[in-house]
């Protein structure tokens, strides 16, 4: 029997054998473990703001420009948590579609300045979770049809992880006490995980990294302290300490460790992962609330 040439074979092969991974750009590192636990080998993702970055205040350069003018899908936050996204976009000349993982989530806002805003930081909530990775699926299968089945069956599997992770959350803080669930942080980036999981966060600055205290207020919050004893504080991988920390020395409290709200670890660190993140910022405070 004659058998076929390399080059015959691969004339015969089929397109989807060969078929480019899909280009997806994410605005920061969150959005890109997503779509990569979803995406598998059928995506190559680029995220613009980089391990231990600040989605606040990032500044956008020619290169990522370039990068999301050559992509064929594009994850943002939303709730104004991108506010350079809209000038890179236009820099870029990028016309596609651009998927807001937090659509269709219940929003929750706060007071600061005077202003009533609304608090973009939805993904600490697992339960929030699972609606950014149902966005980011169906933007997948609308973007590569050909791997629908794929992106549906990692998807799911996905799901089921963020569910026990959830309901793991939910038991272990229910072992402390009520009045043992106070946590001073560095900004105001856990209030949607502080409703889920009956947690207090207290944070010198707000919902934005780029926010200053004033001294009232700073004030106000080491006298908050002392009276509820909080013993320990946070700080957080993508902001400066030294507030945070002179707080904390003020009030008497000690370090608890470094938490990772909003931007992952590199792939060495403790939070390489969104669910890492979760599992290990949790673990510490926990760790601080049963001393």
């Amino acid at each position: 029997m004659k058998r076929l040439s390399l080059t015959t074979a691969l004339l015969f092969a089929s397109p989807l054998t060969f078929a480019a991974p899909l280009q997806v750009v994410t605005s920061f590192t969150v959005l890109a473990d997503m779509t990569k636990q979803i995406g598998g080998p059928d995506v190559e993702i680029k995220s613009l703001v980089g391990p231990n970055g600040d989605p606040h205040s990032f500044e956008p350069t020619a290169q990522d420009s370039r990068a999301l003018a050559q992509a064929q899908m594009v994850v943002v936050n939303g709730l104004g948590l991108e506010g350079w996204m809209d000038r890179l976009v236009k820099a870029s000349g990028f016309h596609g579609q651009i998927t807001v993982a937090s659509q269709g989530i219940t929003q929750d806002t706060m007071q600061e300045d005077g202003k009533t805003v609304v608090d973009p930081h939805a993904w600490n909530s697992l339960e929030k979770g699972e609606v950014y990775v149902k966005n980011i699926m169906q933007a997948l299968e609308k973007a590569d049809p050909a791997h629908t089945q794929q992106y549906a069956q990692r998807g799911a599997d996905y799901l089921e992880k963020i569910k026990r992770l959830d309901k793991w959350a939910i038991e272990e803080y229910q072992t402390i006490p009520e009045a043992k669930r106070i946590v001073l942080t560095s900004h105001d980036a856990f209030g949607y995980y502080g409703k889920r999981y009956g947690v207090t966060f207290s944070a010198p600055l707000g919902l934005s990294t780029e926010s200053e205290a004033s001294a009232q207020q700073v004030g106000a919050l080491i006298t908050e302290l002392k009276q509820r004893h909080i013993k320990h504080y946070f700080t957080e991988n993508q902001t400066d300490p030294r507030l945070v920390t002179q707080i904390a020395h003020a009030s008497g409290a000690t370090p608890g460790g470094e938490l990772y709200p909003e931007a992952l670890s590199t792939q060495q660190g403790p939070a390489a992962s969104y669910l890492l993140a979760f599992k290990y910022n949790t673990q510490q405070l926990l760790a601080s609330m049963r001393e």
